[in-house]
């Protein structure tokens, strides 16, 4: 076979472009699920009640259950069949989101959205697996999963349109509602569109791997969240340990086994960890900022639903433009080149949030927002492609586990710890006030959370009720202005990192 036959074996055919198409839906809705909830808080936060730390369980737990389990669920993909796996997925997910519309507490949101965070796990796996299988051309793999973050970036942007609308017409619940419909299509489309890929040469599923795959990185996550609301006690320490050392047994394990359940070979080709590590800092930085976003909209600011989704919504387009630009960008400049300069300019971004306290409209935070997301655009695409590219085609749905799991952990942590950080610093300086005429339980409301600030303000009507409201605004973008300082450093710091570390990565 000549060498022009072979390049040409080896392009995707029409009906692969179709299944690119289908595979957008989960993608979309997988991002929209988020992005909905964030602007829901309000309305769950007036209705359930729950405390800081339920509430901070409620946006985070769907990603900490997301990244224990992600490994495992590509791993199950490339034994069990990637499409199969994504049916069971998509069948699961439909189920928990009835579960979590129909909520009648705090406890049992936060179950059904931990439920929900199970079935998630094996959208983003089974999807980019497929997506590896069906494109072996390198421009076509690239462009392809360029579309596939634009898909989730699309999402993003969707989301807080859709949700804006739900909320604004609607009961909180109607925010996970909408994900059932999408769901029983994508039951229909998945089997006549998408083909069935599985090794062929995969051994057993080690339960034991995934059992501490799991723990590993739930132990760490919870550890470090618990250090970040209540200091540096037994509890987060016992945890993060045993995470650790859960993590080096798995490991260990590994280099054992003879059919493991990651090849723990692929950490040491450089391309591979330190697009890894971009992808765990970008998350972290952007992530917790996405939630105070939602809540300066419409706590501090007082806008509705619909009106916080307008303005945060352009960010999901400039994320989705920058996945698509990122092949064209990759061909002209290094993969490090265009990575650390997307961090310095995210920095610019999140230096502008640090000055919200002067200004009391939208547009320095929009103008910020959308500084620190161009920056940040292009970067999962590259990175992405770093890691399919550095894997093995039957190996595909562990690659990318791995590749998810580190979007996940690091979106994760940063929800708990910026969110964590801001929780600390919010009451801190709610502590510090002197209230005058305003009843303790109000006081000791408002200093739990801003939601339950605003809402004992409107329940004390009046001068105290004012009061009470624009301190806890003022003490809420105070902390939102130190988490952002936290982030532009963070910035800087990833972008001399990739700049020396993934410079001796592939390209």
């Amino acid at each position: 076979m000549s060498q022009t036959t072979e390049i040409q074996s080896a392009k995707a055919t029409r009906r692969d472009w179709i299944g690119l198409a289908v595979l957008a839906l989960p993608c979309i809705l997988y991002s929209m699920d988020l992005t909905v909830l964030h602007l829901a808080i309000p309305q769950i936060t007036a209705a359930l009640q729950p405390s800081s730390s339920e509430l901070l369980w409620i946006v985070d737990i769907y990603g900490f259950m997301v990244a224990g389990v992600l490994i495992t669920m590509g791993t199950l993909g490339d034994r069990l069949g990637r499409r199969r796996v994504l049916l069971f997925g998509v069948f699961v997910f439909g189920l928990t989101s009835l579960i979590a519309a129909y909520s009648t507490s705090s406890q049992m949101l936060i179950v059904a959205r931990a439920l929900q965070g199970l079935a998630a796990a094996t959208l983003a796996p089974s999807t980019l697996s497929l997506i590896r299988n069906m494109f072996h051309d390198d421009r076509e793999r690239a462009f392809a999963i360029s579309v596939w973050l634009a898909c989730f970036s699309g999402g993003a942007a969707i989301g807080p349109l859709v949700g804006g609308v739900l909320l604004t017409h609607f009961w909180w619940g109607s925010v996970f509602l909408i994900n059932v419909p999408i769901m029983l299509l994508l039951l229909i489309l998945v089997p006549i569109f998408l083909p069935e890929f599985r090794d062929p040469n995969a051994g057993r599923a080690d339960l034991i791997s995934a059992a501490q795959a799991t723990v590993a990185v739930l132990a760490v996550i919870y550890g470090i969240k618990r250090a970040a609301e209540f200091g540096w006690g037994w509890e987060p320490v016992l945890a993060i340990a045993a995470g650790v050392f859960i993590g080096i047994l798995f490991v260990r394990r590994q280099k054992r086994l003879p059919d493991p359940l990651i090849d723990v070979g692929l950490f040491q080709r450089g391309g591979f960890s330190a697009a890894l590590a971009t992808n765990i800092a970008s998350l972290f930085i952007i992530f917790g900022t996405f939630l105070f976003i939602a809540q300066y909209l419409q706590l501090v600011l007082g806008l509705d639903p619909l009106e916080a989704g307008i303005w945060t919504s352009p960010s999901g387009l400039v994320f989705a433009l920058g996945s698509m630009a990122a092949p064209f960008l990759v061909r002209r400049f290094p993969p490090h080149v265009v990575i650390a300069s997307g961090f310095i300019v995210s920095a610019f971004g999140f230096a502008l949030l640090t000055q919200l306290s002067a200004v009391d409209s939208p547009w320095l935070l929009f103008t910020g927002m959308m500084i620190f997301c161009l920056g940040l655009a292009p970067l999962g695409a590259i990175t992405t492609d770093l890691v399919m590219a550095e894997s093995p085609p039957e190996r595909a749905g562990a690659a990318s586990g791995i590749s998810e799991t580190s979007f996940e952990f690091g979106g994760a942590l940063g929800i708990a710890v910026l969110g964590s950080v801001v929780t600390a610093i919010y009451r801190d300086a709610m502590a510090n006030e002197v209230l005058h005429g305003i009843p303790e339980h109000a006081i000791d409301a408002a200093k739990d959370t801003l939601g339950g600030a605003v809402a004992a303000a409107g329940q004390l009507g009046g001068e105290a009720g004012q009061q009470l409201l624009v301190t806890a605004r003022g003490a809420f973008v105070y902390a939102f202005e130190i988490a952002s300082g936290v982030s532009a450093v963070g910035a800087v710091i990833a972008a001399i990192l990739a700049a020396t570390v993934l410079k001796s990565g592939k390209r």
